[in-house]
């Protein structure tokens, strides 16, 4: 599934348990190491910003996936390094040769991390709730669509049984995090107060989540599996670029993600590179600016495709982004097979923006230098999420190109929370983010129409020709195949432009160097396999 990059209460309790742990202690240090793996430390790092839930199934962005990576676990899992789907909570999986059956047998032992045994019934129920409607889950319901029923054969034992194949089922019915039962089924779902306080089978359990501060996990002593080395997880929420990383030079922090121009310019002194390893890799992702297709500004393709015109991409890569990037063209990974390489940018052509706007009725009928049709001057909101250094550079390189062929655009920074309620809502007229890629993606949730009004489909996309190729592509499990359908519908969006496509951007990281056994994987970095030195352990 795709997952948004970029922003009710049991806080008494949270305070009072904050209250009872008390305080990090600093240890002294010390000169020698034996660099031998051991128990203890903490790992603090940066959450961006912070998370609207920690509820796995109702939540939409990467902040949740963050914390919950660790507390919450699925049946199947990607290896680190093959990236192939390998057993987690299953012990053994059987698939029908038709794609249509799927049968899971759970561990034995597994147990949540307030103790109570996790069973096939927890596997049922997680997929009950993701299928029911009165779930705010659009954005997953869509994958399961033809999910015909959920049975536990005995307490380990649970069979899914599809209607129809579909390529992604394994995945799908493999990488979603199981829920407990005996939690959620409580009440209603979408508000239940353990979307702030999860409890999964994961290697750790929460402890304390502080609204605006930070978000606490503690190590599960009692996981099924191979215990991490980290006691403890801490994910300090800071919002604004600048500030984490005074934080970090401080050290009151040991891992965070930088920006360009942190990577190139701000932390290139040895002072700092004897204390952090700078490490960078791609993700697979993409950053764009979605135009909001019910407004009369963006309805018609030649004004969408107008506003990527106007925008110089390669000077905001090089410039902005210090080339640690690649402009792309469209909604795949840049390096899958699904990208079509041949379909190059749209250039920078502002004169041709203009006659663009022009052919489609968009002048400056009364001389006023803003642009209008029908009555409607060209002025329009560009919604960005606050704290966001590139997001407000963005906006104010694209305000000042629009200015020039006559159209008013107003920056509005919303913080994260409010800026996912506009999405929800469709109460915006254009937005920059990102999106976050699994290692096949369907673009079913993002682009089917189905999915424009209640669904991750924000900017209202909708094209019979591109409906059927998705709906085609989903039952066929030849890749080539696959991937021949999916570059028309490349094709298609390169047309329409109901985004402006940006850039896949490297992922640039700090870490402190006290952390041993530090891989880059396909899809990044996994802490549960980090060590500190009992010598060099900073918190106790």
């Amino acid at each position: 599934m795709s997952r948004l990059c970029g922003k009710k209460s049991v806080y008494l309790f949270l305070i009072l348990l904050c209250l009872f742990l008390g305080s990090p202690r600093l240890v002294g240090a010390v000169e020698v190491h034996d660099g031998s793996p051991a128990d203890g430390d903490w790992l603090v790092r940066r959450m961006p910003a912070e998370p609207a839930t920690l509820n796995p199934v109702t939540a939409t962005d990467v902040y949740e996936g963050m914390v919950n990576s660790f507390i919450y676990e699925s049946l199947l899992k990607r290896d680190n390094r093959t990236l192939e789907l390998v057993p987690f909570l299953a012990q053994t999986l059987d698939a029908s040769s038709d794609h249509l059956s799927y049968t899971f047998t759970l561990r034995d032992g597994l147990r949540w991390g307030d103790g109570m045994p996790l069973t096939a019934d927890d596997v049922v129920f997680t997929f009950e709730i993701v299928r029911d409607p009165a779930v705010d889950a659009p954005h997953l319901r869509n994958y399961y669509r033809n999910l015909e029923k959920v049975q536990a054969l005995d307490n380990r034992t649970v069979r899914f049984t599809f209607s129809k194949p579909y390529f992604k089922s394994l995945e799908m019915i493999g990488g979603m995090s199981i829920i407990p039962r005996h939690i959620f089924a409580k009440g209603d779902f979408n508000t239940n107060p353990h979307g702030r306080s999860p409890i999964g089978s994961g290697p750790y359990k929460f402890v304390k989540w502080e609204t605006g501060k930070e978000i606490v996990l503690s190590r599960n002593e009692d996981y099924w599996g191979k215990k991490p080395h980290l006691k403890k997880i801490v994910f300090k929420i800071i919002t604004d670029e600048t500030v984490a990383l005074q934080v970090l030079k401080r050290g009151e922090m040991d891992l965070m993600g930088l920006t360009p121009v942190q990577w190139t310019r701000q932390t290139r002194r040895r002072k700092f590179t004897r204390k952090f390893d700078k490490l960078q890799y791609y993700l697979p992702g993409y950053s764009f600016i979605g135009w909001n297709m019910r407004r009369p500004y963006f309805s018609d393709k030649r004004v969408r495709r107008a506003m990527t015109m106007v925008l110089d991409r390669e000077s905001i890569l090089k410039n902005l982004r210090y080339g640690l990037g690649q402009i792309v063209t469209g909604n795949f990974f840049y390096e899958s097979r699904d990208y079509d390489k041949d379909i190059k940018p749209w250039p920078h052509d502002p004169r041709k923006a203009a006659a663009l706007m022009d052919e489609a009725g968009w002048t400056d009928s009364d001389g006023d230098g803003i642009r209008d049709k029908d009555g409607v001057p060209f002025r329009f909101e560009f919604t960005i999420v606050s704290g966001s250094q590139f997001a407000e550079q963005m906006a104010t390189i694209l305000k000042e190109e629009l200015r020039k062929v006559g159209v008013d655009m107003l920056i509005r920074p919303l913080e994260w929370a409010l800026f996912t309620e506009v999405l929800d809502d469709r109460s915006f007229d254009a937005v920059i983010m990102g999106w976050s890629l699994p290692v096949e993606a369907d673009p079913y949730q993002v682009w089917h129409s189905s999915q424009a009004e209640k669904g991750s489909n924000f900017v209202g996309f909708v094209n019979q020709e591109a409906d059927e190729i998705i709906e085609k592509a989903r039952t066929t499990f030849d890749r080539s195949t696959r991937a021949g359908y999916y570059r028309r519908f490349h094709e298609i969006l390169h047309d329409e432009q109901p985004y402006t496509f940006l850039f896949v951007n490297k992922s640039l990281v700090a870490l402190d160097k006290r952390f041993e056994n530090v891989n880059v994987y396909p899809l990044g970095l996994d802490p549960t396999e980090w060590y500190v030195p009992a010598d060099l352990q900073r918190y106790r």
